[in-house]
């Protein structure tokens, strides 16, 4: 009897496994989506032209520098990000290098005051900073503002192959 209860035991560990590699997984989903709407964010980016620093400007008062794509100046205008977010739903953000700081300056990222979160700064403390110091992309769940997020993030490279700032997309979990 215990030989038959064994391999019926065997036999349903076996069954649910493999229903398990059958089933879609909700992670891998998400995680599909990001690279998606990363591939769009960037490529949507390179029509413009090569990124490039060009002067300085502001964000929600802080003074940056201006990153361009091509003759398109990104600070101050979302038509990129929200042009992602329509085919892609979720959210798209362009960073710019200031110091040490990578400064919001084009996104649809919302603060708790239904604004757009232009000018604040990419947690120094976070996950993803870790990744872009060492000018790697990062894929992974991030607290933004507060909210949890599936998230992509990438560097941006001029011409010289400095990091200049970073691409983002991501959706709330």
């Amino acid at each position: 009897m215990s030989i038959k209860r064994t391999a019926i035991g065997f036999l349903t560990v076996a069954c649910l496994i493999g229903a398990a590699m059958f089933l879609p997984n909700v992670g891998q989903a998400q995680d599909a989506k990001v690279n998606t709407a990363m591939d769009l964010l960037e490529s949507m980016a390179n029509k413009l032209g090569s990124p490039k620093i060009e002067g300085a400007d502001t964000a929600a008062g802080k003074e940056v520098p201006a990153i361009y794509f091509g003759s398109t100046k990104m600070n101050n205008n979302n038509d990129l990000v929200d042009q992602v977010v329509k085919q892609a739903q979720g959210t798209a953000t362009i960073f710019v290098k200031s110091g040490d700081e990578y400064v919001r300056v084009a996104t649809n990222v919302k603060k708790d005051d239904g604004s757009r979160a232009i000018g604040t700064i990419l947690d120094p403390k976070g996950k993803a900073i870790e990744s872009i110091r060492k000018g790697e992309a990062f894929y992974g769940e991030v607290d933004i503002l507060g909210k949890p997020y599936i998230t992509g993030y990438k560097p941006i490279r001029d011409s010289a192959k400095d990091v200049i700032g970073i691409y983002y997309v991501g959706y709330l979990k």
